[in-house]
């Protein structure tokens, strides 16, 4: 027991680096941003201006102007709402899709079981991508339709990833010891066995959230995620798309913005791994 103990209040101790500090800095402030942002952003900002459209950078607009002559600052910090709502949403359905299925398949017969992983098996074989396009172009082009997409082609690698945890899990003696007392093999995989295994989804699911962002960007660029005129950072790159010759603040602040909020979250999903196993901290 104190074997076990001793390693967690090792990491309980061990202070943060400056680097962890800056990410979970990073990560609160873009959080901070979704949730307030659009609350201070003036009702302009959903109006057109022709007259000022594609004005540079300057004080009266920081990030200066779109075709339309709308504030790209606050067109960003609207769509930091949009963006980051959409990817927590993502990755919560495809991951309470993932957990469902590795419970069943790990608390149910051996038929069910290796049915199960088969299906997630076809799933992984298939190119991610490429199927949440297709999905996302027969729904219609909507940020719905990309968000839903995603949903049904993300589980896959939860659910293989979970199900081989939870089998990991079921071999600890603490789980022997519930049999003994006569607990029931679902009260036992869903009181016991999933909780004690879902430390490792949570670093998926922090990590998840970059990837996320970047592939319903790329969805809403190429057509089948959300339409202009939303502030969703992907649309508004591919509405000003146009313009990067003469306008090129109009594409490289929401880039920006994407670019960031992904490596934000997966270098979260990093610190947070490695916070889990010190093991993988470089020497």
């Amino acid at each position: 027991m104190t074997a076990i103990a001793q390693p967690a209040t090792t990491r309980r101790k061990e202070g943060f680096s400056a680097f962890e500090i800056f990410v979970f800095t990073l990560v609160i402030a873009l959080l901070v941003i979704a949730v307030f942002g659009p609350f201070l952003a003036p009702d302009s900002i959903y109006n057109s201006d022709i007259a000022n459209s594609l004005m540079p950078p300057s004080a009266a607009n920081w990030f200066g102007t779109d075709d339309q002559g709308r504030d790209v600052f606050w067109r960003l910090i609207v769509g930091a709402q949009t963006t980051l709502l959409s990817a927590f949403l993502v990755v919560t359905l495809y991951s309470l899709i993932g957990v469902t299925l590795a419970t069943v398949a790990a608390a149910g017969p051996r038929w069910l079981d290796e049915g199960l992983m088969r299906i997630t098996d076809i799933g992984l074989a298939l190119p991610g991508m490429i199927v949440a396009l297709g999905f996302a172009a027969a729904m219609g082009a909507s940020l719905r339709s990309a968000i839903i997409a995603m949903a049904i082609t993300g589980w896959p690698i939860t659910a293989r990833m979970l199900r081989g945890i939870m089998r990991q899990t079921m071999e600890q003696p603490f789980v022997a010891g519930a049999q003994v007392l006569g607990v029931s093999k679902w009260r036992l995989m869903t009181k016991h066995v999933l909780p004690n295994s879902l430390d490792v989804l949570i670093v998926k699911w922090a990590g998840d959230i970059g990837t996320t962002v970047l592939v319903l960007a790329s969805l809403s660029f190429i057509g089948v995620g959300a339409q202009p005129p939303s502030a969703e950072w992907g649309a508004t790159i591919a509405a000003a798309r146009g313009y990067v010759s003469t306008a090129w603040w109009t594409v490289v602040a929401p880039g920006a913005a994407v670019a960031i909020t992904s490596i934000a979250f997966g270098l979260l999903g990093d610190i947070i791994q490695v916070r889990r196993d010190p093991s993988l901290r470089g020497n």
